[in-house]
């Protein structure tokens, strides 16, 4: 069975609804992750409300992943450890910020993890799919987020802690601006 041009190896209305529910939490958590990494003022606001959007939507797809791959584990067993790995990440991240670790690493590697790792997946599941990740090999799906993706995260991380020393003493939280906190 095939929708919008991606095969959906399954066509039981169980199996559909896990799906669909996993594909809308899918792309809430993309637009809110990438959300809360635009955003040019971190810290409380806009910020916190797209991370938040982030973490629940990130645990809707992680819990309909688990329901996915106890479906068919046998071919899903990969993609449900690139779900757990994301989760985490995103656990880390919003433990960091809620229990005010000092500093922002953590939370941005935490975080930025979790994102790359979900994109990760995604490309894993889907990239033979997609026009051009189709020419790709195999192993581009796996590298591909993360060669992207981790020195986006090292730039942020390294802002940060430019930012903290900056505004060390002066009373105030320092944020950073734009792709500062992905």
């Amino acid at each position: 069975m095939d929708v919008l041009g991606i095969h959906v190896p399954e066509d039981s209305p169980v199996f559909l609804a896990f799906l669909s529910v996993h594909v809308l939490a899918a792309m809430v958590a993309v637009v809110a992750g990438t959300g809360a990494a635009l955003v040019r003022r971190k810290g409380r606001g806009r910020h916190t409300r797209f991370g938040s959007a982030y973490f629940w939507a990130i645990c809707v797809v992680f819990a309909s992943a688990a329901a996915l791959a106890g479906m068919r584990l046998r071919e899903d067993w990969k993609l449900l450890a690139i779900g757990a790995v994301a989760l985490a990440g995103a656990f880390v991240g919003r433990w960091a910020r809620r229990r005010h670790w000092s500093g922002d690493t953590a939370h941005i590697v935490g975080m930025g993890g979790s994102f790359v790792a979900m994109l990760t997946a995604f490309y894993v599941d889907n990239g033979r799919q997609l026009p051009v990740w189709d020419r790709l090999p195999t192993l581009a799906y796996w590298l591909l987020p993360a060669a992207v993706g981790g020195p986006l995260i090292w730039r942020a991380v390294r802002r940060a802690g430019r930012a903290e020393s900056v505004g060390a003493g002066d009373g105030r939280e320092p944020r950073v601006g734009r792709f500062g906190g992905i």
